[in-house]
């Protein structure tokens, strides 16, 4: 029981090193290409909200005809 205590321990100890090891090789992007990265992003979300009402749109349209009134 206290061998698999310590080696439970252990691998834990193993995991939290090679996980400082691993952030230390980040490499951080520079301001220009966080700003032009959220840039896309914003526009990407832009189109995809209009595309989602534009069908929203077309939906509501087949209803109301399909059903004949105030769907």
């Amino acid at each position: 029981m206290v061998q698999k205590v310590k080696q439970f321990f252990g691998a834990c100890a193993r995991f939290l090193g090679e996980t400082v090891l691993e952030g230390k090789r980040i490499s951080w992007p520079g301001r220009r290409e966080l700003v032009d990265s959220t840039l896309v992003v914003i526009v990407f979300i832009i189109l995809l909200a209009a595309v989602i009402m534009a069908c929203d749109e077309v939906i509501r349209a087949a209803l109301r005809w399909v059903l004949g009134g105030n769907a």
